[in-house]
Order: C-alpha cells, then sequence, then structure tokens
C-alpha cells in the first residue's frame, strides 16, 4: 500500500477508537447529572449512590477519550497537510472554538465535580456535571460543523491564486442544512448509548443482589432497579429519536449527496418511481453490478424524497455524470467517483441493525422488571453485557458508512481525497506512526477495560451524606472523592 491508503487506514483506525468513546461520554454526562440532581431534590440516598457510581464510570471513559481525541488533530498536519491548507481557513474556526470554548468547560467542571464535595453548595455542585453536559453537546456541535462542511461544503468561496477555500460566512457554516440533521441524531445516538450503559451495568447488578443471601446486599436491589428502568425508557425514547431524525438525515442526504444514498441501497440504476429499498444484496466482488437482492417496492423512493413517486438516481448514473462533471479539475479528478458498495451497504444495515436491537433489549428489560421483577435466566446476564455494546457499535458504523459513502471526496465536490494526502510523507512514516499508535491504543483499552470492569463490578458506594462546605476543614487536602 503507499502512503495515500496507509494514511487513510490510521485516520481510519485513530476515529473509530475515538469514537467508542465519545457517545458514552456524552450521553453518560447527562445521567449522571439526572442522578446528582435527583438527590439534590428529593435527598433520597440512592441517587446520590447512583451519581457517585455511575460518575466514576463517566470519568474513566473522559480520561480515555480526551487522550485519543488530542490525536486526531495532530493527524491534520502530519498526514493530510494539503488538505489542511486547502480548508485551513474554514476548518481552524470551529475546531479552535471547540477546544477553547468546549473543551475547557469539559475539563474545568469536571474537575470541581470531583473535588467539589463538600466543598462548594449542593446545588452548585450538582450543576457543574450538567456544565460538563453542556461542554460535550457544544463540542459534538463544533466538531460535527466541521464535518459537515466536509459532506455539504457552505459559506466559502474558492480562492485561485492560493488554491484555497476561504470562510465567507461562519453561521451559514454552524447552520449547513447537513449540520442541522446531523447533530441532533448523533446526540440522540450518544443518550442511547448512555441509556444502555446504565440500563446493561444496573441489570447486572440487580441480578447479582438478587442471589445475595445478606440482607444489606438485598437491600441494594431496590436501586439498580430504578437505574436499569430509567437506562432501559432513555435507550428506547432515545432511539425511537434516533430513527426520527435519521429519516431526516436520510432526506438531506438524498438531496446533496445522492451517491452516498445510492451506494446505501446499492441501486445501480435510477428510478424515476416507487424506487425499491433492498433488505439484502449480492453484488459482484467489485460492487458494480447487483448479482441478487431482495426487495421492498417503494419504500427507497419513500425513505429518500418523502414520495413513493419520488426519483432516487442510481450508481451508474452519477457516476457518468460525475466523471464529466469533474473532469476539468485536478482537485476533483478521481479514477472512480463511486464509494466502496459493500462498505457502504452493509455498514448501513448493521448501523440500523444494532440499534433495533438495543431498543428490542431495552423494551424487553422493561417488561421483565415491571411490578418489581427480577429476570432470572441466566441468558439475562449475556444481555447486560452485550446491551451497552450494542448502541456503541451502531454509531461506530454509523460514522463508517458517512465516511465511506462520501469517497472518493475529502471534501464532497471540491476535493478528492487522494490530493488531501501530505506530498512529503513517506508510506514507511505512516506505518510507522500507524503501528505505534494502535499499540499505544491497545495497552489504553486494556487499561479502560479493566479500570471500568472493576469499578463496575464493586458496585455502588455505600452512603456518606456529604458535609457542607461550612462543616469542612479547609485546609484538609484535596482528594478524589469518592
Amino acid at each position: 500500500m503507499d502512503a495515500l491508503d496507509l494514511a487513510r487506514w490510521q485516520f481510519a483506525i485513530t476515529t473509530v477508537y475515538h469514537f467508542l468513546f465519545v457517545p458514552i461520554t456524552i450521553g453518560l454526562s447527562a445521567l449522571v447529572a439526572v442522578f446528582h440532581t435527583a438527590w439534590v431534590r428529593k435527598r433520597n440516598p440512592e441517587m446520590l449512590r447512583l451519581a457517585k457510581f455511575y460518575g466514576k464510570l463517566f470519568t474513566i471513559n473522559f480520561a480515555l477519550g480526551l487522550v485519543t481525541g488530542i490525536v486526531q488533530e495532530f493527524q491534520f498536519g502530519m498526514n493530510w497537510s494539503d488538505y489542511s491548507r486547502f480548508v485551513g481557513d474554514i476548518f481552524g474556526a470551529p475546531l479552535a472554538i471547540e477546544a477553547l470554548l468546549a473543551f475547557f468547560l469539559e475539563s474545568t467542571f469536571l474537575g470541581l465535580w470531583i473535588f467539589g464535595w463538600g466543598r462548594i453548595p449542593e446545588k452548585l455542585h450538582a450543576g457543574c456535571m450538567w456544565a460538563v453536559h453542556i461542554g460535550t453537546l457544544l463540542s459534538a456541535y463544533f466538531i460535527l460543523a466541521a464535518n459537515s462542511f466536509m459532506q455539504n461544503p457552505v459559506g466559502y468561496r474558492y480562492n485561485p491564486q492560493s488554491g484555497r477555500a476561504e470562510l465567507t460566512d461562519f453561521a451559514a457554516v454552524l447552520t449547513n442544512k447537513v449540520q442541522l440533521v446531523t447533530f441532533p441524531h448523533v446526540v440522540f445516538a450518544a443518550y442511547m448509548v448512555g441509556g444502555a450503559m446504565v440500563m446493561g451495568v444496573g441489570l447486572w447488578h440487580m441480578r447479582r443482589v438478587n442471589k445475595a443471601t445478606e440482607p444489606a446486599a438485598r437491600s441494594d436491589l431496590g436501586m439498580y432497579r430504578k437505574a436499569t428502568r430509567l437506562g432501559a425508557v432513555v435507550t428506547l425514547v432515545a432511539g425511537l429519536a434516533v430513527a426520527v431524525t435519521g429519516d431526516l438525515q436520510g432526506k438531506i442526504m438524498t438531496e446533496v449527496q445522492p451517491m452516498k444514498m445510492a451506494a446505501a441501497e446499492a441501486l445501480y440504476e435510477s428510478s424515476d418511481s416507487n424506487a425499491p429499498f433492498s433488505l439484502f444484496t449480492v453484488g459482484s466482488l467489485d460492487g458494480s453490478q447487483e448479482k441478487f437482492s431482495v426487495t421492498v417496492p417503494g419504500l427507497l423512493s419513500f425513505l429518500a424524497t418523502g414520495s413513493f413517486d419520488g426519483k432516487v438516481q442510481g450508481i451508474n448514473n452519477l457516476k457518468a455524470e460525475y466523471a464529466q462533471k469533474y473532469a476539468d479539475n485536478p482537485l476533483t479528478q478521481s479514477t472512480t467517483y463511486v464509494p466502496n458498495i459493500p462498505l457502504s451497504y452493509w455498514s448501513f444495515r448493521l448501523m440500523m441493525g444494532v440499534g433495533f436491537a438495543a431498543m428490542a433489549a431495552a423494551a424487553a428489560v422493561l417488561w421483565a422488571t415491571r411490578r418489581d421483577q427480577v429476570p432470572t435466566a441466566r441468558w439475562w446476564t449475556w444481555l447486560a453485557v452485550a446491551t451497552p455494546l450494542l448502541p456503541v457499535f451502531g454509531n461506530s458504523f454509523g460514522w463508517i458508512f458517512t465516511e465511506i459513502g462520501r469517497q472518493p471526496w475529502i471534501v464532497f465536490g471540491l476535493m478528492a481525497t487522494h490530493t488531501g494526502v501530505s506530498p512529503s510523507v513517506s508510506a514507511g512514516e505512516v506505518i510507522t506512526s500507524m503501528v505505534v499508535y494502535t499499540l499505544l491504543y491497545g495497552a489504553l483499552a486494556v487499561v479502560e477495560v479493566k479500570l471500568f470492569l472493576h469499578y463496575m463490578r464493586a458496585g455502588a458506594p455505600p452512603h456518606e451524606e456529604p458535609v457542607t462546605p461550612s462543616e469542612k476543614d479547609e485546609d484538609a487536602e484535596l482528594a478524589f472523592a469518592y
């Protein structure tokens, strides 16, 4: 493989790895804030214990997400310098705001939340976690604004003298039509992850304490039931919101990136109306033609346009159109204007499949825990372990589809991916850094999993009523207050 292929592999590895932590951070921060606020309002010791318990799991995840996220920005200068030069004027603004505003908001108030027990007023302390959550949302918004420009470039002008895209309307970048549907879709998907995490961990502990013989251990059953059912409700409601926003996103995608929709459905020939939705398709190895498919007539037209009579363009027609439209510009010339069809097709279906599976699991948990029941069959343990992973993988499959389906563009219609790679970086240099990052990420994954499982199995800490700031010894050493 040449430097381009290796650079793409490295960016894919680091991006997918980093995004394993992002939705957990967004979703868990909201639920920890809910638990903490519930304790402040009702003084229920169970809510305080759950806030500290899930807060510790959140903190472990936040640390790993921080470390892996920093590497992402380094790669723009390392492996993609021509791309950075082309869009730096546009990308710089949202990424700078994300770092200077959103990230500092998250990290500052997370520090106050961790070390603020008994040192700041209780309502203000609970508000710190809400500030952390708002910071995660702002981070997501500004980063998605940058990514949405890659999907649908707006608010710029091309300067032929410098060969760069220059920012002309920052508001247009922030209100890109792709951004306005992508942001709620990603956030609701993150809430789905957070809900599934709380539900899965709560269900595991609920089954554990139900088997205990000590009265003290069994007294925690009600606490874990509340966490399990709250997580299940959040997973189910957020999943429905993901489906609605995903439908809106599909219609915008059809408008601005028709090739991505065609690739998602392996639709090779344009359909003037009643385009079928493919449930299962087998194509040629090079993805150039369909061999066999199982379809639902008209459903694709409705999903893409909102009408069963809507026209959906096919892969072959768009390929010919793009080859003629972009052939004269060196930045947009490509050997093919078709993304990897099998990967686009199956990542799209895996994204939906694991999402619906998580929703089904949440519904099953709500049914099984009604009227103070406790699921006792052994397979519920496996469900508790698998359920948090389903929406996490769904998020990953969604991003794989989003980025693969945009190919061969690094900025749709403006810059082909092969023109954005650093010209002075050799394949050997890329593979060296890729191996180092992969080994480092592997080691961090081991640390993350061991820490997460250790504190997850330990369960919620015993209740200790926090002291008020007036009772706190001001000379006492700061401690990691769990």
